[in-house]
């Protein structure tokens, strides 16, 4: 029979829970994923699509919520918007809510919102920069590829946000 290390008892109740398939540490796990909501505009075509001096302006909007469904399964939702633009003429527009259902087991209340927020649109955004990619290619211009995003970094921006409007 396995001992356990020193200072750690094992009550038997750890191997049960590993064979029946239960995590015993913090889980994170994709149920699914999909695209909620998708528009791709082109209004000015086809002169958005002629040959242009300049590069057009780019803007580029991400926003993450996120929506119980159970004790343990979460809706969490990448919002992102691109719009490109020459002057005031607008060259197109994509906007997605690119969505999965995410099973998040034994993590702590304290780091619950941390990993809905940040860890699991870290997972979606290969998938929406690439749907966005190629939306932008079939709508005649080059492939947008959004460059990679530092969720920790926008939630703890939000974080700030929030805590400047109760002051």
């Amino acid at each position: 029979m396995a001992k356990a290390p020193a200072g750690k008892e094992d009550n038997g109740q750890g191997a049960a829970q590993q064979q029946a398939g239960q995590p015993t540490g913090p889980a994170l796990s994709v149920l699914a994923q999909y695209i909620k909501d998708f528009s791709f505009e082109n209004p000015n075509s086809p002169n958005s699509l002629r040959p242009r001096d300049n590069s057009p302006n780019i803007n580029i909007g991400i926003n993450v919520t996120a929506n119980n469904l159970s004790q343990t399964d979460y809706e969490v939702v990448l919002k992102m918007e691109a719009k490109a633009a020459a002057g005031e003429e607008m060259i197109f527009n994509a906007e997605l809510d690119y969505a999965g259902i995410f099973r998040l087991q034994n993590i702590p209340e304290e780091a619950l919102k941390p990993a809905l927020m940040i860890e699991c649109p870290r997972l979606l955004f290969p998938f929406a920069r690439q749907i966005i990619a190629d939306a932008t290619r079939n709508g005649g211009f080059p492939p947008l590829m959004i460059d990679p995003v530092d969720f920790a970094r926008l939630y703890q921006t939000n974080q700030g946000e929030q805590v400047a409007k109760a002051n």
